[in-house]
């Protein structure tokens, strides 16, 4: 199995926080961001979109490709089912489910570096403060729905999905100087989150392609 990933995207944080924390041996495949690799014609085979996480699949000899960071977990849990990323219960699988897309449809999409760049570019308008913007809407929003559903973690007292999703979000948050006042439970859920076993493993400073 192998994760063609680049350090500091997001949705690769959160498939890399997956596979260590369901202890999957994996091996990691750097795509450089800076010379366009991810836009070339070899890795568009393995996701049209070019974009960043891929998961490579030995389907009976023949490799099969899987992107979307949230599909590619769901595979993962289904295949890998053992320290589980999903409530057992039907309501808090779906809870999990809604706080995960709250960042991966509600969040990550408008701030991701792509929409950035053409809001500088192109309009010539203050892209970081949209993205402070739309982050801390976000959170606020993530915060608001924990309140009904948090323990230890967002759902209940085990990492689950959301908090896949919540972790790289809040360093994302912190490199665009977000104000995190007032979100002291998804602060602290992280906290516990970072010190899981593996889950520090997957954090970009970590990964080959960290800045020096």
């Amino acid at each position: 199995m192998r994760l063609f990933a680049y350090g500091r995207s997001s949705a690769s944080y959160r498939v890399r926080i997956a596979l260590y924390h369901k202890q999957v041996p994996f091996e990691l495949v750097t795509i450089a961001h800076a010379d366009g690799e991810h836009r070339g014609e070899e890795h568009r085979a393995r996701n049209p979109f070019g974009q960043v996480p891929v998961l490579e699949i030995d389907d009976r000899g023949t490799p099969v490709y899987l992107a979307q960071s949230l599909a590619i977990i769901e595979f993962l849990e289904e295949r890998f089912p053992a320290r589980p990323l999903l409530p057992r219960d039907h309501l808090g699988r779906a809870r999990a489910r809604e706080l995960a897309e709250m960042v991966n449809a509600g969040i990550q999409p408008l701030q991701n570096t792509s929409v950035l760049a053409y809001l500088r570019d192109e309009l010539h308008t203050d892209e970081q403060a949209y993205a402070r913007l739309v982050i801390r809407r976000g959170l606020e929003a993530i915060a608001a729905r924990a309140r009904e559903t948090a323990g230890r973690f967002l759902v209940g007292d085990q990492p689950t999905v959301a908090d896949v999703c919540l972790v790289p979000q809040l360093l994302n948050a912190r490199r665009l100087d977000v104000s995190l006042e007032g979100l002291a439970t998804l602060l602290a859920i992280d906290e516990r989150c970072r010190a899981l076993p593996g889950w520090e493993l997957a954090h970009p400073d970590r990964q080959p392609d960290a800045a020096p």
